[in-house]
């Protein structure tokens, strides 16, 4: 019983892996190509399937584009290297991106790759807990400090408690199974699209409560970032481009662009965790991946600011954008 990053790294394979993928057969000849490295924000998992997608199809070679895609060995890494000029573009996450820039990072977001909010709150389906009332002296599990508590403590208000009326225990990135095990009653921040089923895999059904549905604005879980130079890089754009192209593909075509993910040197990635991550994660992936949503991101940025997670509300220009048209 192991945790989504756990188990994401078990099939890591360093950089053989990282080369398997930024070598398709359709990108041998790419002399004549812009060369951009992408960072991932993790090892590859169906949260990147338009960005293997459009790397197996051709999309970023007939964008001009040739896409070398890195898996960090830490996640703390991309922001750091895309910031430091180390990577072209990163997959991050919106709620990071705001503390981020806050902490002087000079990032922007450039695009979107996931268009919803992943984490949850989840407690076990046969567990006493059927409402977010009754954790209430519960024990809940987190894996970082600051964001999460923040979310637990929006949730918890929307029910008339406080964040001291329950007892926040640190399980690092072993979520799932510190509530398998019992030493939690409750986990916040494991993927509706990942944790939950794990935990049915096990046996052990999940219940999820939704922190944008409890307090918490919604947020684009999983963006790309580039260093806030850039930010009306032409580049950028081909790349944002051929990402909608793939995604649009993807969602017409799951089942193709499933053989794509785990072709060759993938093969590892064909497990039963995988196959249904990829099937619920289809549907949270946006159409329109440059696109901004102005108010999003800036209730996001006052929610955090009452929150004291980031000292004031910045223009929102500073740190979000929509690239400019081809």
């Amino acid at each position: 019983m192991i945790g989504r990053r756990a188990a994401l790294a078990a099939i890591h394979r360093g950089a053989a892996f990282a080369a398997a993928l930024a070598m398709p057969a359709v990108a041998r000849a790419q002399a004549a190509r812009d060369q951009l490295t992408l960072l991932l924000d993790w090892f590859l998992n169906p949260d990147h399937a338009p960005i293997l997608v459009a790397q197996e199809r051709g999309d970023f070679a007939r964008a001009g584009l040739d896409v070398r895609v890195v898996a960090p060995a830490d996640p703390n890494d991309p922001p750091r290297l895309v910031a430091a000029r180390r990577g072209d573009i990163g997959v991050f996450y919106q709620k990071n991106l705001h503390l981020a820039v806050d902490q002087g990072l000079p990032l922007v977001r450039v695009g979107t790759l996931v268009a919803t909010p992943l984490a949850t709150l989840t407690v076990l389906r046969d567990g006493p807990i059927r409402s977010l009332a009754d954790l209430r002296g519960r024990r809940v599990g987190y894996s970082v400090a600051g964001f999460e508590e923040a979310v637990m403590g929006a949730m918890l208000e929307s029910v008339g408690l406080r964040l001291t009326d329950v007892r926040l225990v640190n399980v690092n990135f072993a979520l799932a199974s510190a509530l398998m095990s019992g030493q939690v009653d409750a986990i916040v921040g494991g993927y509706r699209n990942f944790e939950l089923h794990q935990l049915d895999i096990e046996g052990r059904p999940g219940r999820a409560f939704y922190p944008e549905q409890h307090g918490l604005p919604p947020y684009d879980e999983l963006i790309y970032i580039a260093h806030r130079d850039r930010a009306r890089d032409p580049i950028l754009r081909r790349f944002i481009d051929a990402t909608e192209a793939a995604t649009h593909f993807l969602v017409n075509n799951p089942e193709e662009s499933w053989r794509m993910f785990i072709a060759g040197p993938r093969r590892e990635l064909d497990t039963e965790l995988n196959r249904r991550a990829w099937a619920s994660t289809i549907n949270r992936f946006t159409f329109s991946p440059g696109a901004l949503d102005r108010n999003r991101y800036e209730r996001m940025a006052r929610f955090l600011a009452e929150r004291r997670l980031i000292r004031s509300v910045p223009a929102l220009e500073t740190y979000a954008v929509e690239l400019p048209p081809r």
